[in-house]
């Protein structure tokens, strides 16, 4: 990462609620503390922050996939909150895009997750009703922690038992085949984790949405056009009322806007 400037001059203290008002340090590259003391969670818990990046004509991908229209810094970005979660959600399909792996202990934070009484790298939770995903996949033939799979009680028994079968913890947060957004979030919380992190996808990011339980949102506008029919960051069916969310910092490096949102 080369620099960082909040458009809001705040520095990193500020930005976690302390420090002097001021440009004094913001023409400089950030630290990996400083971006983790601006974007540390709230003593509120259990709290469900969203971390998605998004094109200037709206895509949250291209071609399947997030990387294009990222940069380094919002990688930089993407890392520490990994590192600040206590468990990561994401939606199945999003693991079989993406090709998810699992979370890796980093040196650089592993005093902070220890005094925070965190593992050394967050669990990743896979929601899904199906539970249709390759078992033989790292994220869980060999995850640092056990991956979580929360799916519903009516999920296929024989898709149950080859889950845990390779590892996997399977949590019940649904009464039919699919999950219940609020239930999952109780249902993280009585496994002990409370700083809950989700990357999406855009429709699990929709259901989040549509359900009342996102309580931030961490966007990446990227200077980018990419056209064609790509998903936003959030998808389904629409809200009654759009939710309105207050602006908590705004960042920026080369042209990027890294917004922080919070519900009221």
């Amino acid at each position: 990462m080369r620099r960082l400037f909040p458009v809001t001059y705040e520095t990193p203290a500020q930005a976690s609620g302390g420090g002097e008002r001021g440009a004094a340090g913001a023409d400089r590259e950030w630290s990996l503390a400083e971006l983790a003391a601006a974007y540390a969670y709230p003593a509120k818990r259990p709290w469900l922050r969203g971390n998605m990046v998004s094109s200037l004509d709206g895509a949250a991908q291209h071609d399947g996939h997030s990387q294009p229209i990222s940069s380094a810094t919002d990688m930089r970005i993407f890392g520490t909150l990994r590192a600040l979660a206590d468990v990561v959600v994401v939606g199945a399909e999003t693991v079989r895009q993406e090709g998810y792996r699992p979370a890796r202990a980093r040196a650089d934070f592993a005093a902070a997750r220890k005094a925070a009484g965190q593992g050394p790298a967050p669990a990743i939770a896979v929601v899904t009703a199906s539970l249709d995903l390759d078992f033989s996949l790292p994220l869980f033939a060999s995850p640092l922690v056990p991956t979580l799979i929360l799916t519903g009680a009516a999920a296929a028994h024989e898709k149950v038992a080859a889950a845990e079968k390779a590892g996997a913890r399977v949590v019940v947060a649904g009464e039919g085949m699919g999950v219940d957004p609020e239930r999952a979030v109780r249902a993280l919380a009585g496994l002990g984790h409370h700083r809950l992190l989700t990357e999406g996808g855009p429709r699990l990011l929709g259901q989040l949405i549509a359900a009342e339980v996102l309580d931030e949102l961490c966007l990446t506008l990227s200077p980018t056009l990419t056209a064609g029919d790509a998903q936003r960051v959030a998808g389904g069916p629409s809200v009654a009322v759009p939710r309105r969310f207050e602006l908590v910092s705004l960042l920026e490096e080369d042209g990027f806007l890294f917004g922080r949102y919070r519900r009221p």
